[in-house]
């Protein structure tokens, strides 16, 4: 081949490389993020946003993932980027007009760098904007210069993903850089976006729950697998690594969380990671697993006896645990449910006074102090993701009531997924899952 051809080919690899790598995530539509950061900007009072991109760390065992927060405001899956959102505000005595602004700010091409990390789109690339979805795409280099063009001085307020107490986020160095270089008047002036953000990301957009449902059916997928290949003798690490080849196969990056597979007293163990003991007759498997898709978590937990067939005990356990999950479906209410608490709207409540409610422990005591964790916890890009208050449309949510009783080596966890749909009632994204104690004796025979 010419060398000429071939210089010309690699160009075009080069360049189309350049505008898939950045973007291989299934992300949504550019106007998604975008609505996303207008609706932001209308809620600051004329407060600047500004945020950072995670950067990458060695040693990550998954590879490179973007800060949930950066990444529901852009889309942007890339590492040391930054953002600027200024809201539009009106003209004053001391100062002009504002129009809504927007910046996307990336790191400047290091050639050298690419050899190992791959290409990336820079922000000197004419399409940039476009592959983007911002109004403006920058140099890195430039923030500090065009954030201090949409700062209001000497009221400059700035809002932005603050670390917590004892932590870092990926906003510490670049802010103490930042305030060095004399672009914010005081430390008082920089103050926390995040409750804000929590607030916008407990409701899912149409996207978003488009994606939570990729990451369900390839859990499930896995779970259906895990059933089948439960059997004494094998070991709780060769189902755990059993599951994530079956959602990680069908799309998902990662898992959502430390895999749980927990046969035996490991069954009763909540948060039980080392996946290491051999599955014995007679044992109970709790399998607490899910993947992630395009940084979309689900989160799915099921119950299946080592040998195919549940004993009238663990039965009896595995019943009362699907009742107060039943319990609770039934019990819900949109715009009043809580998951939390013990007033009348708690599901927790629901959930503890029908275990406590029925059956005994071998001492005829009430089973409720069984019950050792909360109920659920909101799913979106973290697992357990920002949501409180009543459950409204547009929210999605577990709900996992247990037992767990490890005097019996006996723990029993069913946890489904649920979406509240526009017309106030539960979608149940697991539903078609097995889940009674007759499904999963039936989804194990071989």
């Amino acid at each position: 081949m010419p060398i000429r051809k071939r210089y010309s080919l690699s160009v075009f690899a080069l360049i189309v490389l350049m505008s898939t790598t950045t973007l291989a995530l299934d992300r949504q539509p550019n106007s998604d993020y975008r609505a996303r950061r207008m609706a932001l900007a209308s809620r600051t009072k004329g407060a600047v946003v500004l945020m950072f991109a995670a950067t990458e760390s060695e040693g990550s065992l998954h590879g490179f993932r973007q800060d949930n927060n950066f990444f529901y405001l852009s889309g942007w899956a890339e590492p040391g980027a930054a953002l600027v959102i200024a809201p539009e505000v009106a003209a004053t005595p001391e100062h002009p007009a504002r129009p809504y602004t927007e910046i996307l700010f990336l790191p400047a091409h290091n050639v050298s760098q690419e050899k190992w990390t791959g290409p990336t789109l820079g922000p000197e690339n004419s399409r940039a904007s476009e592959i983007a979805g911002f109004a403006r795409v920058e140099v890195l280099d430039k923030l500090r210069d065009e954030l201090v063009k949409v700062l209001p001085q000497p009221r400059a307020l700035v809002l932005t993903d603050l670390a917590e107490a004892g932590e870092n986020s990926p906003a510490t160095i670049p802010l103490e850089w930042l305030r060095r270089a004399n672009t914010f008047p005081n430390y008082g002036s920089v103050q926390d976006v995040k409750a804000l953000l929590a607030e916008m990301r407990a409701v899912k957009d149409a996207g978003e729950q488009e994606r939570i449902r990729k990451a369900t059916e390839a859990s499930k997928a896995a779970h259906l697998a895990a059933l089948k290949a439960i059997k004494p003798g094998v070991t709780e690490l060769q189902i755990s690594g059993l599951m994530q080849y079956e959602f990680m196969k069908r799309g998902c990056e990662r898992p959502a969380y430390a895999p749980i597979v927990g046969s035996g007293i490991n069954s009763t163990v909540l948060h039980y990671a080392d996946n290491s003991k051999t599955i014995d007759d007679g044992d109970l498997v709790v399998m607490d697993v899910a993947g992630e898709y395009s940084m979309y978590a689900s989160d799915i937990t099921r119950t299946a006896p080592a040998n195919g067939k549940f004993t009238p005990r663990q039965r009896e356990i595995y019943d009362i645990v699907l009742g107060a999950q039943r319990a609770v479906m039934d019990a819900f209410v949109a715009g009043k449910s809580v998951l939390t608490g013990n007033s009348p709207e708690s599901l927790y409540k629901t959930a503890y006074d029908y275990i406590n409610t029925h059956g005994k422990d071998l001492h005829g005591q009430p089973l409720g102090k069984y019950f050792i964790h909360g109920l659920g916890h909101n799913v979106g890009l973290e697992v357990h993701d920002p949501g409180r208050g009543p459950l409204s449309t547009g929210m999605v949510f577990t709900i996992e009531p247990g037992i767990y009783i490890p005097e019996e080596k006996l723990g029993v966890r069913i946890e489904n997924i649920v979406l509240v749909g526009p017309d106030g009632k539960l979608v149940n994204l697991t539903a078609d899952l097995p889940h009674t104690a007759d499904e999963i004796e039936a989804a194990m025979e071989r």
